[in-house]
């Protein structure tokens, strides 16, 4: 049996964070030294999105946390924890995490792929910057092989955060690109 069979079984064929049944893909949730379907859950394309940064957070969606978090599955567990460290900014967010209980082992997993610590992100201003905020460009910049110059003012909404905190991700003139923070200004 694949890992994706296996894994649908578990989940009754259903996302196991929000229980969407659309376009169900597997997500590791590392880190992770092979590949098993005790590290691997089922999610939809809107929990994959929001996770992995492509989409803006919608913490309306991820209000199905306050059912997931129970799961028996450790890796469901992981997952649900650290969502909620990214959304603890919202006070319903704080109480979840606050009422889950996980043991020594899991705890330990969940922040081991924790990134809540990491260096900020800061706009031109000094203002820290989060997946999902809407920025605007404070001087044109000449974009790189999409043969285009990015204007001051344009807005940039819906910015997800790479690894480096000095640069933004977000998608101008229909183009996906990578923008240095200091040239930005949150709104």
């Amino acid at each position: 049996m694949s890992l994706e069979q296996a894994l649908n079984q578990r989940a009754g064929e259903k996302c196991e964070l929000c229980s969407s049944t659309d376009t169900l893909a597997v997500l590791p949730v590392g880190p992770q030294d092979q590949p098993r379907v005790d590290n691997h859950i089922l999610v939809c394309a809107n929990c994959k999105g929001q996770i992995d940064g492509q989409q803006a957070l919608d913490t309306k969606h991820w209000r199905c946390l306050n059912d997931s978090m129970w799961s028996p599955e450790p890796a469901v567990q992981v997952m649900a924890w650290r969502m909620l460290k990214r959304l603890s900014s919202e006070v319903w967010a704080q109480d979840l995490l606050e009422m889950l209980y996980l043991d020594e082992q899991t705890l330990t997993w969940a922040q081991a792929g924790d990134d809540s610590d990491r260096e900020p992100t800061l706009d031109s201003n000094g203002t820290p910057l989060a997946t999902g905020d809407t920025v605007v460009l404070i001087k044109d910049l000449d974009v790189k092989g999409a043969g285009f110059t990015a204007k001051r003012g344009t807005a940039v909404r819906g910015i997800s955060l790479p690894d480096n905190p000095r640069h933004v991700e977000g998608k101008v003139n229909g183009v996906r690109i990578v923008l240095v923070a200091e040239y930005l200004k949150k709104s």
